[in-house]
């Protein structure tokens, strides 16, 4: 029995949740993996895994095993990557997911040149405004932009982000311009379908009511006759004049400079939050992944990236 590649299919099944997955992960038949997870549970003399035509779930061995599993392949990539030209050639697959508009501006031109530096580590790239789950779907590495949910996952803050508020001129001339985020709610408003976001809603910086001290941030949750899980076709609608959206500078800003764009509310904009690389708690990152967030908050940190933006 390969111990190790025993090991492998083992933490792949029960991340992806499924003997299939694993095995198109793989590229193997699924009666390949099912062989080596009865050799591995007859070798170890428990039961790992508990699996029914509907669904795998672990056993409380199959729980400790886990993640002592995927701490040794964990140690196995870093110990090969640390004699593999003196610790600095990087090798192996990186799985990276990134929301679609942000990813297609300033992800997927930096790939190929992280590449290039690299040439023995495969790059995955997959673009979606629905938040993935890492670990279930096997992926290493994701970009998130805004508020982060509560999750066990590590985070780095890989640049600045602010939001506005933008309409066209003619869409304002024809249905007035809010002047308080509460009139947002006799806008059409173009929002993200609840699917493919996980924030609290629209930011706003609003003074209390009860004149405290200091403006806080509240959020609505605005609606209107369009939604969609795709970022690019808000833009697209918010250009065509169907309602007022909420983007990211990033986005819009070139828009605003032309005069297709206007700001609004831009006395309650909320203070901006991050631009954020996540991944799953690991006590050693390979070194693909330690280099390719170096590089992506090297390139985010230089304002030619954004002002390049087309």
């Amino acid at each position: 029995m390969d111990k190790l590649k025993v090991f492998e299919s083992f933490v792949s099944v029960a991340t992806r949740g499924s003997l299939s997955a694993a095995a198109r992960a793989e590229g193997v038949a699924p009666a390949i993996i099912g062989r080596r997870l009865d050799a591995l549970e007859s070798h170890l003399g428990v039961k790992l895994l508990l699996r029914t035509t509907r669904r795998i779930s672990l056993t409380h061995e199959g729980s400790a095993f886990l993640e002592n599993c995927q701490r040794l392949l964990s140690d196995v990539a870093n110990a090969e990557d640390s004699v593999s030209a003196g610790g600095l050639k990087a090798s192996g697959h990186l799985r990276i997911t990134a929301p679609a508009g942000f990813g297609r501006r300033h992800v997927a031109p930096l790939a190929p040149l992280f590449h290039a530096q690299n040439p023995d580590v495969k790059i995955s790239l997959n673009l979606s405004d629905r938040v993935i789950d890492l670990a279930a779907e096997g992926f290493d590495f994701a970009v998130r932009v805004g508020d982060l949910p509560d999750s066990s996952l590590v985070s780095v803050r890989l640049a600045d982000n602010r939001r506005l508020c933008v309409a066209t001129p003619a869409y304002l001339a024809k249905h007035g311009t809010p002047q308080h985020p509460s009139e947002l709610l006799q806008h059409s408003c173009l929002t993200l379908s609840s699917d493919a976001s996980q924030t609290r809603g629209w930011a706003f910086k609003v003074p209390p009511a009860d004149n405290a001290e200091g403006p806080e941030v509240t959020y609505l949750r605005p609606h209107g006759p369009l939604d969609c899980s795709d970022g690019q076709v808000l833009h697209s609608w918010c250009l065509a004049g169907m309602g007022i959206a909420w983007r990211s500078t990033w986005e819009v800003e070139n828009d605003i400079a032309s005069g297709q764009l206007v700001e609004v509310l831009a006395d309650f904009a909320a203070p901006p939050n991050g631009i954020y690389g996540v991944f799953p708690q690991r006590k050693h990152l390979p070194l693909r992944l330690r280099l390719w967030i170096d590089f992506l908050k090297h390139h985010f940190s230089l304002p030619s990236t954004w002002q390049s933006a087309p």
